[in-house]
């Protein structure tokens, strides 16, 4: 016989790991201090990238002038400016990413603890039909 409150909890089940489950149940392997701070490590590196990219684009817009100047201008105050610069976009883009990456892993670690719960409904379900049902032996022995 069907146990239909069985067939909705794996529904259930089935649904979440198709739909929401792809996005939260890997984040869900992590502790929380791992997952942010391998996307801190990554924004570290995508923020370096993009700086530079973005440094270089400047300076190739403004070839010409550096060209012309290059005898005039203090190399070591643009040097002080483009760190400094560097320094403030890093803090900037990792605290938006430090608080992005909390609250996706405290939604995934919530939306999780219900997936486990119906785990757990589930396998005391079959708990209970195991119980009920009497172990089937063979009357003839082992068969090959």
């Amino acid at each position: 016989m069907v146990n239909e409150e069985k067939v909705k909890i794996m529904n259930r089940l089935a649904m979440y790991e198709h739909g929401e489950g792809r996005k939260y149940l890997p984040v869900s392997r992590f502790y929380r201090s791992d997952y942010i701070g391998l996307a801190l490590i990554k924004n570290f590196f995508l923020v370096t990238i993009g700086y530079v990219l973005g440094l270089a684009g400047v300076a190739a817009y403004f070839s010409e002038y550096l060209m012309d100047n290059v005898n005039k201008i203090d190399l070591v105050a643009v040097g002080v400016y483009i760190v400094v610069g560097y320094l403030i976009i890093l803090i900037v883009y990792s605290v938006l990413t430090y608080i992005q990456y909390s609250v996706k892993y405290s939604r995934a670690k919530k939306s999780v603890r219900e997936y486990y719960q119906d785990l757990t409904r589930l396998e005391k379900i079959y708990g209970r039909e195991e119980m009920r049902t009497p172990i089937r032996r063979n009357a003839g022995g082992n068969r090959k």
